[in-house]
């Protein structure tokens, strides 16, 4: 025990504030150092509900097995239009490529319907 504890005080640095180089940096470019900057790929990169919604029925429309009359905003994948579970992996597959994004198979388990898919996908910020 007592061979640990000269190893960790042999060990620890000590920790002193960083010394500013240039004393010209303490006005706003020193704030601007201190404040976490983001870059624009993150800040408000999320896409329109209305332009998702509408991307997502064509989308849908262009399916094979669908009939696009009955698609519609509020349409249900298996009720309305249906298809099948391995029809709506599909659907959300080419969801996927039109996004230009990979949905989580736990996300996409969940995903059953046109209003389901234009939520997540506008809510997911990196969806092109």
């Amino acid at each position: 025990m007592a061979a640990r504890m000269a190893l960790l005080k042999y060990l620890r640095i000590e920790a002193r504030p960083a010394q500013l180089r240039n004393p010209r940096l303490i006005g706003s470019s020193f704030n601007q150092l201190l404040t976490r900057q983001f870059s624009e790929e993150v800040r408000g990169s999320f896409l329109d509900k209305d332009e998702v919604r509408d991307r997502v029925i064509n989308c849908v429309k262009n399916f094979q097995k669908v009939d696009p009359s009955k698609v519609v905003p509020n349409a249900h994948f298996q009720n309305d239009l249906g298809l099948d579970s391995l029809d709506t992996v599909e659907v959300v597959m080419a969801l996927e490529e039109e996004f230009g994004f990979e949905i989580p198979d736990n996300e996409a388990d969940k995903i059953n319907s046109i209003n389901l898919a234009v939520d997540f996908i506008a809510s997911h910020p990196q969806a092109k």
